[in-house]
């Protein structure tokens, strides 16, 4: 520990000052930043900060310095109490603001401009301030003040609509959509605005200017669901939601087919003593949940019945979905023969197959492997005495351990210690940039510069996971070379949202959904083009020898190298880490697998449901029981997987700049996932108390009534939260119902969450009246937190804030057209990203830019690249 009790564990940001005027919009985003090293001192207002009042709290007793969600929230964090309203702590608030390399700001928009402490005031002091905002909606457009919370957010950034339980079997949902938990929607914005502060940092070190970064979690959200907006916008095919699993789009035109094919679609299977196990099978063709493995699996316990027989022997029968269903029988009935203790999962895993047991977050507490990788640590409490286990590190990065202490801050306990530090700081000087790619252009698409020129990245990602973080980097001018072969085809280029033939005119024209032919053409799938926008594309047959070596020249004049392969697999092709720094001593190396290289489930065998089903996730998330888990609809931590991917390329790319040493950080997605369930598993350490899932109440922030509501029309919620008396009468003056606040089962906040059953049974009933839309505009016009539980055609077609915001950009792909691709959902003042980069284009076609990466930096020529074609190299 340092002096001023701040722990110095080797880290990334190290001798960076974060000041933290923020409450659970920003909290998340401060803590990774102090997870990385940065000094974060929050500012809380007298009585402290508004999140010291959510639950669980230890003891349930509700006291300021007891919060779990604070203690959560607000680890590795100093904190001081500043009163703003007077002149002395406003002069105080300014010093730490000249002192400080980021702030971090949640405030209401003009709250910290009236007191004339705002950002240009904070600027005109500090020239190189990354000053960071994150809003509910954005500072301007039509929805700009509208009221917010978590569960709207989740609703009307489209997450809800692809969560919950299947339909009856009439295709009448009659449970309402589900938001994930817990505070997943600041999450979300916390982290790709953590990517970008650092992004801005980096830009800093080269030019000493600083910026203003804004980001609205509207923006965030909606751009995190995974193949519904692609299904929307490339063939207008809308998703349903399945239990448990990812929704998925329907080939039949009414409810009833959907659910019919519901029904056949394999989810979790129950064991004897009530707990579940997913077996999971990937969506996507060629997965690896092959028809023989689980049969394998079966045939090991007897349970393989027919699946012997001679018709299973076809390909085409194997892959009907009465087939599928029928496989999935089989398999529930194995695992419903076993308590969940015998962890028939890993007999799936034994075969290759992603199965996965559904745990509860603790469960993974005092496992070898998540010791191995540090993901939990012991934090001291001194004022109790005690020791409590929570969440540690994202990753594993060998020699630069994550932030171990210190416990969040008593209110107002780092007062005299850090208004003693006036000092004002410098930024670290830059190492020398190494030079930009070669036709990189000076200013991008928005006439300002590229905070990342003259990086360059060898890409051997694929999937989602992976492959999504490089975008990041595209879009802040970076040059991104993705490596694939044929031999070993990125999934993702025969995933979702395949355009049609007739490109956007023949889908502009369409009035329903596209039935898209199928095709064997790699370069259609839109899925895939978003995930890849703005980077080179080169195709090389890492088996040929003279491949292999020119992939060792991209890495040796390279800054980064990132893969998604198997854990061992570079080690395997003679590229393990020692080998790439022998090659490029200054390299990054960052790979992400499912449970990440070190530790004892490496070889593990996973998808992003596999992963959050192993994290604790996909338990939290769903209606009590009896009812089973809901999940989350979509591969959730493949997109929080690529932010956490681009968050530690990200700052292993700012180290690197600041110090000239390269480094291996080893991700894994069910470490991500683990990371997000950490209040859970402090409640667990310090109250005993497991999880139970509460549906789409709130029972830590309390509301009531608080949940998604049916609306008028198939299919149609909408989500609300009322939080305070003043908001509770306003749902009944808009909702016509007077009486209810005359009702003495619901005369205040603790009776009507003693009564949320009948209370939501009167609100099913009013609501179902309403037009969502309608509902929605009252409900906010009078100051209640309402939100429509979105679709992706809501979004893409429909959503004035989204347009204002300029959440998607036009760009060109060289074989499907110009179709549109969503933007990084954070604004920059001076160097604003651009998701097309220097390059200004969607993703890259097969091997499209060979000749240039061939040419232009290996310096080959035609003779020698013909030669090479010829002997399979490429």
């Amino acid at each position: 520990m340092s002096g001023n009790g701040v722990a110095t564990n080797g880290s990334f940001l190290n001798g960076l000052r974060v000041i933290e005027v923020a409450d659970e919009l920003g909290e998340y985003c401060g803590k990774v930043l102090a997870g990385l090293g940065a000094d974060v001192i929050k500012v809380e207002p007298p009585g402290g900060e508004k999140t010291r009042g959510y639950g669980p709290f230890y003891n349930d007793d509700p006291h300021p310095n007891r919060s779990l969600h604070f203690w959560h929230y607000n680890f590795g964090k100093r904190g001081i109490v500043l009163d703003l309203d007077s002149e002395t702590d406003r002069k105080q608030f300014m010093g730490l603001a000249e002192s400080a390399d980021i702030v971090l700001d949640t405030r209401p928009r003009e709250y910290l401009n009236e007191r004339g402490i705002g950002y240009d005031a904070m600027r005109t002091r500090n020239p190189s301030l990354i000053y960071a905002r994150i809003s509910p909606f954005g500072d301007d457009g039509p929805g700009a003040d509208y009221t917010a919370s978590d569960l709207v957010h989740l609703a009307l950034g489209g997450v809800m609509m692809n969560c919950g339980y299947d339909p009856d079997p009439s295709g009448f949902y009659e449970t309402p959509p589900i938001a994930p938990q817990a505070w997943q929607s600041y999450h979300i914005a916390g982290e790709v605005t953590a990517v970008q502060i650092i992004a801005a940092l980096v830009y800093r070190l080269k030019t000493g200017r600083g910026q203003r970064l804004m980001t609205s979690v509207h923006d965030a959200v909606a751009k995190n669901t995974e193949t519904d907006i692609p299904d929307w916008v490339y063939c207008r095919l809308p998703h349903y939601r399945l239990t448990c699993r990812h929704s998925l789009p329907s080939a039949s035109p009414t409810m009833q087919g959907m659910a019919a094919e519901a029904a056949l679609r394999p989810g979790l299977s129950r064991t004897k003593d009530g707990r579940w196990v997913l077996a999971y099978r990937t969506y996507l063709l060629g997965g690896v949940a092959s028809f023989e493995a689980t049969v394998r699996v079966l045939r090991k316990f007897g349970g393989e019945g027919d699946l012997g027989d001679e018709k299973y022997k076809d390909e085409a029968f194997v892959l009907k979905p009465a087939t599928n269903a029928h496989i999935a029988a089989h398999v529930e009935r194995l695992v419903g023969r076993y308590q969940f203790e015998r962890d028939l999962w890993k007999d799936g895993q034994d075969e290759g197959l992603p199965w996965s047991p559904v745990r509860r977050p603790e469960e993974n507490v005092g496992e070898e492997h998540w010791a191995q990788r540090e993901t939990f640590f012991q934090v001291e409490y001194p004022e109790l005495g005690k020791t409590f286990t929570q969440v540690g590190a994202k990753w594993v990065a060998p020699g630069l351990p994550w932030r171990t202490g210190p416990r969040a801050p008593l209110l107002g306990e780092h007062n005299a210690e850090v208004l003693a530090e006036t000092s004002v700081r410098t930024a670290p000087a830059a190492r020398p940039a190494v030079k930009a790619a070669s036709d990189a252009p000076l200013l991008s698409k928005h006439g300002k510069p590229f905070a990342l020129s003259g990086v360059r990245i060898v890409d051997l990602t694929w999937m989602l996971a992976s492959a999504g973080a490089g975008r990041f980097f595209t879009a802040l001018g970076a040059e991104v070379i993705k490596v694939e072969h044929l031999s070993r085809l990125d999934g993702m280029r025969m995933g979702m949202g395949n355009a049609p033939l007739g490109g956007r005119a023949e889908r502009d024209a369409a009035t329903g959904p596209m039935v898209v032919p199928a095709t064997k053409d790699v370069n259609r799938s839109g899925s895939f083009m978003e995930i890849n926008a703005g980077k080179r594309g080169i195709s090389l047959n890492l088996k040929h020898p003279r491949a292999k070596e020119l992939l060792i020249e991209l890495i040796r004049d390279a800054d980064m190298v990132v893969e998604g392969f198997s854990p061992g697999t570079m080690d395997r092709m003679g590229l393990g880490y020692d080998r790439l720094r022998e090659i490029n001593p200054k390299i990054v190396y960052v790979q992400q697998s499912g449970m990440g290289q070190i530790g004892t489930y490496g070889r593990l065998r996973s998808f992003g449901p596999t992963a959050q089903a192993f994290s604790g996730l996909s338990d939290m998330s769903g209606l009590p029981d009896p009812y089973p888990p809901a999940g989350i609809g979509y591969s959730y931590l493949d997109w929080f997987g690529a932010y956490q991917m681009a968050l530690a390329m990200m700052a292993a790319l700012y180290r690197q700049r600041a110090t000239g040493q390269g480094c291996w950080i080893d991700s894994s997605q069910a470490e991500v996932g683990i990371y997000l369930t950490g209040a859970s598993i402090l409640d667990h350490a310090a109250n005993g108390r497991s999880w139970a899932r509460y549906g789409n109440r709130s029972p830590y922030k309390h509301a009531a009534p608080h949940g998604a509501y049916r609306a008028r029309g198939e299919d149609r919620w909408i989500a609300i939260a009322a939080f305070t008396e003043e908001q509770w009468w306003a749902v009944t003056r808009v909702l016509g119902v007077p009486q209810w606040a005359a009702d003495p089962r619901l005369a205040t906040l603790s009776l009507r969450l003693a009564n949320q059953d009948y209370l939501d049974r009167l609100m099913n009933e009013t609501t179902a009246t309403w037009d969502a839309f309608e509902l929605m505009h009252a409900l906010q016009r009078a100051g209640v937190a309402a939100g429509v539980c979105q679709t992706s055609e809501d979004r893409y077609e429909h959503d004035p804030q989204l347009r204002h915001l300029g959440w998607m950009t036009e760009l060109p792909q060289s074989t499907i057209g110009r179709w549109p691709v969503k933007e990084v959902p954070v604004k920059f003042s001076e160097t604003p990203p651009y998701i097309g980069g220097f390059l200004d284009r969607h993703g890259p076609s097969y091997g499209e830019d060979n000749d240039h990466v061939l040419r232009t930096i290996l310096g080959l020529n035609q003779e020698q690249i013909e030669q090479l074609a010829r002997e399979g190299a490429f």
